[in-house]
Order: structure tokens, then C-alpha cells, then sequence
């Protein structure tokens, strides 16, 4: 349904033109919007014409014309004025919001239809249906990026990728939750996931600009079906998880660049606590000093290569290797060869990944 705000910018614009003065009533003879005292006009006034079989009526200086949705009457207008226009503006009045309305009640049916979509609730067949009669096109290449604002009900975010994106352009914005904004984004057929990336540093960066917002954006696999929406934005939201889990640092997180991350976050809480007791029994990273965890992200940041980690880290090359030593005789893992390397990154990760589960009261 069209809001009274909408109506009340549309008969205050109207009214600024044309210096009639114009009120929408509803079917129960209450004031939705005026630009005039209405002390004049009872409710009985109201509700008799609505109940009657004419289109306009004019009672003294009020012009009183009915506002439909197809054939169903909504609201009651009256342009009140005793010149030779009144009615020509009053006419052109119910035709701008009869317009309104439609473009209101389609704009609604495409956010209806999109959440649906989705989440999965549709069968093939209304897919297609519904698409065809919204002039939604099927066979397009598509992502869904996953927009986390943190801020609930703000519609901060909408509104700033409703100025970005369009409908016109292919694109749509909806929401299924309170705390993040869903945007569906048409593609070229020859844009690949470097356009995919370079649109969510853009949100990230315009969010950030223009609205001070902290966002994370996530955006699953391209689909080239409208059928398959609902398994990119199952994989955003995967992504925006995952993101948040092994790579808190970044900003945007594609489906496509999850790794080994993916992986982990698949895995079953009791197959996850048998590996960390096994690798670490009961001195798991949590307990291992901030000195120790900076040394071996380093070491593993230059690809296992002691000269250049001592060199960032500003340390000599041998407490470089007491610091790895060290680390070996309390998890019995060297970290200078690749397997026991690769054994214990996979550990911090299950690591942070179970830290993960249990701020969610698992």
C-alpha cells in the first residue's frame, strides 16, 4: 500500500502548481492528507459518496472524485475551489496517485517475489510465471551481494544502493533480515568475479563516505539462471560467515576466495574438538603468548621463509628460530617443514572457528 507520505509530496507538489487545495480521505471518512482546514467536510460527506455509484460529485466549492486501484476504490479526493480549473487539477490529482499506487503495488510484488526467490520458497513454475508478469528478465548472469550494516532498521544502506543500482539497469535491492541489505546485481555476460570485487569495494567504500557505515560485503557465485538467485545468495551468506571467521581483516568476501576456510566451517563442533585435542591437548592458541601467534602468522606470511620473517619482525635469525623451537616443544609440531605447517594453520583456523560458535551459545 502507498504510504501517506507519498501522497501528502504528491498533493503539496500539486498544490504549489496549481494553488488548488486538495485533500485524500480514506473509506472511512478520516483524513489521510490535506492542504486545507477540513472542518467543512464531515465524514457522512465522505463515506456517502464512496458508497454511491458516481465517479466525481461536487457539493459547494468541494470537487470530490474517487481514487482506485483497478476497480477497487482506495481514497476519496477533494479539490476544493470555485474556479474552472478545479476539476481539470483535481482529475489530474487522482490520476497521479492511481499512478503512484501502481508503481507502489509493483514495487511491492517484485520485493515480495525476490525474498521468495530468495529464500527458496517458489516452485519453478511461479519462478517463471511471476518473472513474466513483473518483466523480470530469466536468462540474465547474475551474484547476490550480501550487504552486514550492524545497524538494525536503518534503512541508511537501501537507500544509498537505491541511488547506486536500479531496476531500470537490472538490478534490485530487498532485505530478509534487519541487519543487512540484499542486492541482487545483473551482469554483462563477459563480467567476471574481478567486476564482482571491484562492486563490493565500491559499497564498501560509498558506505563508508557517505553514511559513515562499517560494512561487510559478501557476494556469492555468478548464476545465469534466475532460478539459481537463491544458491548464490545461500553462498553470500556462507561467505559473510566465513569472512567474518578466518579473515576479519577484509572488508569483502567472494564465495569464490574462501579456500580452505570453506571447508572448515562445513565441518561437524565434535569432529572440529577432536582435532584441536589432538593437536594441541590442552595448550590450545588461546593460552599461547601474543609474542609466539604475531611470530608464526608472520612466518607464514612469507611462505615459510625464516631470513625475510626475522627481517620484518626486526629480530635476529636465531631468536626467530628459539621462538619456533619453543613452539615445537610445547605442540610437538615444526613449523618449518610444510606438513606440520599446514597442520597447524588448519589448527588456528578450527581454533577460531570454534571460538566463532561459541559467541553463538552453541
Amino acid at each position: 500500500m502507498i504510504s501517506s507520505q507519498v501522497i501528502k509530496s504528491s498533493i503539496e507538489e500539486l498544490k504549489a502548481i496549481s494553488k488548488v487545495d486538495l485533500g485524500v480521505w480514506d473509506l472511512d471518512g478520516k483524513v489521510v492528507v490535506s492542504t486545507m482546514e477540513t472542518d467543512d467536510i464531515s465524514p457522512a460527506m465522505i463515506t456517502g459518496f464512496a458508497s454511491s455509484q458516481a465517479d466525481s460529485q461536487v457539493i459547494g466549492p468541494h470537487h470530490l472524485m474517487k481514487v482506485l486501484d483497478e476497480e477497487e476504490l482506495l481514497f476519496v479526493l477533494d479539490a476544493r475551489g470555485t474556479g474552472e480549473d478545479t476539476y481539470m487539477i483535481g482529475k489530474i490529482a487522482v490520476s497521479q496517485l492511481q499512478h503512484l499506487i501502481v508503481a507502489y503495488k509493483e514495487r511491492y510484488d517484485r520485493n515480495n517475489f525476490f525474498q521468495n526467490l530468495l529464500l527458496d520458497n517458489m516452485l519453478l513454475v511461479d519462478i517463471y510465471n511471476r518473472a513474466k508478469k513483473l518483466h523480470i528478465e530469466c536468462s540474465v548472469p547474475r551474484a547476490v551481494f550480501l550487504i552486514e550494516t550492524g545497524q538494525e532498521r536503518d534503512t541508511t544502506a537501501s537507500e544509498l544502493l537505491n541511488g547506486m543500482f536500479s531496476f531500470q539497469n537490472g538490478d534490485y535491492i530487498t532485505a530478509v533480515d534487519e541487519s543487512s541489505v540484499i542486492l541482487v546485481k545483473s551482469l554483462m555476460p563477459e563480467e567476471k568475479y574481478e567486476k564482482l570485487d571491484q562492486i563490493a569495494n565500491t559499497i564498501v567504500d560509498m558506505m563508508s563516505m557517505e553514511a559513515m557505515l562499517n560494512v561487510r560485503v559478501a557476494y556469492g557465485t555468478i548464476v545465469s539462471e534466475l532460478k539459481e538467485v537463491s544458491k548464490s545468495y545461500k553462498e553470500a551468506k556462507m561467505a559473510l560467515d566465513v569472512g567474518k571467521i578466518f579473515y576479519a581483516e577484509k572488508k569483502v568476501t567472494g564465495y569464490n576466495t574462501l579456500g580452505i576456510g570453506r571447508l572448515i566451517y562445513q565441518l561437524p563442533v565434535n569432529l572440529c574438538r577432536i582435532f584441536i585435542d589432538e593437536i594441541f591437548g590442552e595448550n590450545v592458541p588461546d593460552d599461547l603468548d601474543d609474542e609466539i601467534l604475531t611470530t608464526i602468522n608472520k612466518f607464514f606470511e612469507n611462505n615459510l621463509n625464516v631470513s625475510e620473517t626475522s627481517r620484518q619482525l626486526f629480530i635476529h635469525r636465531n631468536t626467530l628460530v628459539y621462538r619456533l623451537e619453543k613452539l615445537q616443544k610445547s605442540t610437538g609440531l615444526d613449523v618449518r617443514t610444510f606438513d606440520d605447517a599446514l597442520t597447524f594453520k588448519i589448527a588456528l583456523m578450527v581454533v577460531n572457528y570454534m571460538k566463532y560458535l561459541d559467541s553463538l551459545d552453541y
